[in-house]
């Protein structure tokens, strides 16, 4: 056996040293993963798992979007429902009222105290019409009667990610079809025959607003299942994407720990190896 003693180039203690490097790095990522609770802190660490990761993570995040857009849209359909309830009840008052009116006992000043009654009740419907909003676009005036208002409820750009839903205008113009109103733009009750003409359209705008608020109530289940399912995909995502992200710590602190025992070995054989040149010395003495 022969032995290659050399001062220029101290093989050993080069690959020890390489080797002690090594181990080094691999300790650095695991103080990363384990400080962290990711596996994968970049793509260094899994290529693969890593690009998973972020397809995942893009999807979570649009649908939790998705989840806040139906949210919304929950928010800005109870508010139109809300105030379509308050309009029901005035009309239910006002019905009551022309039933009244249509009565012959009432004589004129009682049909003109009704009447101012029902006049007043007609204007505030109007005020509540304009005056619902939601995040400043009024929404029982016409606004949304004819184009609708689009949510956008999942992740991609086709139809199947949108729901749309009309709310109708409220206004007394458009409740009170098929009657002709006072030039002050209001219908009256201050005869008996106006009272009793009154009757059918106050009833039958009282059916149709009911039928608005069925169409808006229908929705709203809509965008509820639509937040529970949307909930579970995304927990599902996340569930999924956290087994390939995650650290796996008991894992990790083995590994850790035997990265640490290869680094002492590797410093004591550096050590031993840098005492090589020495024995040239003794060569030469």
């Amino acid at each position: 056996m022969s032995l290659n003693f050399s001062v220029n180039n101290n093989a050993s203690a080069a690959s020890i040293l390489s080797n002690l490097q090594y181990v080094n790095n691999q300790i650095n990522t695991s103080y990363q993963q384990l400080s962290t609770g990711n596996r994968i802190n970049s793509a260094a660490d899994d290529p693969a798992g890593y690009a998973i990761s972020q397809q995942m993570t893009s999807q979570v995040n649009a649908l939790n979007q998705a989840i806040q857009n139906a949210q919304n849209g929950i928010s800005m359909l109870q508010t139109a429902s809300g105030a379509m309830n308050q309009i029901t009840s005035i009309l239910q008052t006002m019905n009551t009222l022309a039933v009244e009116a249509a009565n012959g006992t009432e004589n004129s000043t009682d049909l003109q105290n009704l009447d101012q009654e029902f006049v007043a009740l007609q204007k505030q419907i109007n005020n509540i019409a304009s005056q619902t909003k939601f995040n400043t676009m009024t929404l029982l005036d016409g606004s949304f009667a004819s184009t609708g208002i689009i949510f956008q409820i999942n992740t991609d750009s086709t139809t199947n990610s949108e729901l749309s839903v009309t709310i109708a205008d409220v206004q007394i113009s458009s409740l009170f079809t098929g009657v002709s109103l006072g030039s002050d733009g209001y219908l009256h009750i201050t005869s008996q025959a106006a009272a009793t003409a009154a009757i059918s359209v106050v009833q039958a705008a009282i059916t149709s607003l009911s039928a608005y608020q069925a169409n808006i109530g229908a929705v709203q289940d809509q965008l509820n299942y639509t937040v529970s399912n949307l909930q579970n995909t995304a927990n599902n995502l996340q569930n999924a994407d956290s087994t390939i992200t995650n650290t796996d710590m008991a894992q990790a602190y083995t590994q850790f720990s035997q990265e640490q025992v290869l680094q002492q070995v590797g410093l004591a054989m550096l050590s031993q190896a840098d005492q090589q040149p020495d024995a040239i010395l003794k060569l030469l003495q």
